[in-house]
């Protein structure tokens, strides 16, 4: 009996500490991997949220290049400084590639900015003086355009993204957030 005394003896004080120090060292393992875990997900969710910013920008910065690009800025000037205002005249006099790629471009640049893959506050930085002058002249050649295929769809994203940038700046003015005079950062 004495054996068995001395291995169940349960009214031990060394029992007592030995299962304390034993509760104790769980707990702190626990909360060691619990606290590991938690570390682990919120520098993950920084990490994605780094990736993300990180491709937004690089779509932005290739969304630019291709903008500032020769054929594009062609194009571009083209849409912007020729006469014709109805859409038969336009397509027999200047033909429609020039058209076709700047509304294509700002198209493309709209359903981005709509599935938030773009920011707005970038699109208007960088590209809102040639959406409002491009739209401004073109208007009325998409009219037209629209009314002879009988497809209002027709450039909808690209209207559509300009007004979007008039709202953006009509809310900036009134907001006195909008300074083009003095932009941060510059003298």
């Amino acid at each position: 009996m004495v054996i068995h005394d001395a291995v169940f003896n349960t009214d031990s004080p060394n029992l007592v500490f030995q299962v304390s120090s034993m509760v104790d060292i769980q707990t702190v393992s626990i909360a060691i991997a619990s606290a590991s875990v938690v570390a682990g997900i919120i520098y993950y969710s920084l990490q994605i949220r780094h990736q993300t910013k990180a491709r937004q920008t690089d779509l932005v910065i290739r969304l630019y290049t291709a903008f500032g690009g020769k054929e594009m800025r062609q194009a571009w000037e083209k849409i912007t400084t020729r006469e014709c205002r109805d859409f038969s005249t336009y397509q027999n006099e200047c033909g429609l590639s020039d058209l076709n790629e700047v509304g294509w471009f700002f198209e493309g640049v709209d359903v981005l900015l709509r599935r938030k893959l773009v920011d707005i506050a970038v699109v208007d930085d960088l590209f809102s003086s040639p959406i409002k002058i491009s739209w401004e002249k073109m208007k009325s050649v998409t009219e037209g355009e629209r009314k002879k295929f009988g497809r209002p769809q027709i450039w909808e994203w690209w209207e559509y993204l300009y007004n979007e940038m008039q709202k953006r700046e009509k809310k900036l003015q009134q907001s006195k957030a909008w300074f083009p005079s003095k932009i941060s950062g510059t003298p």
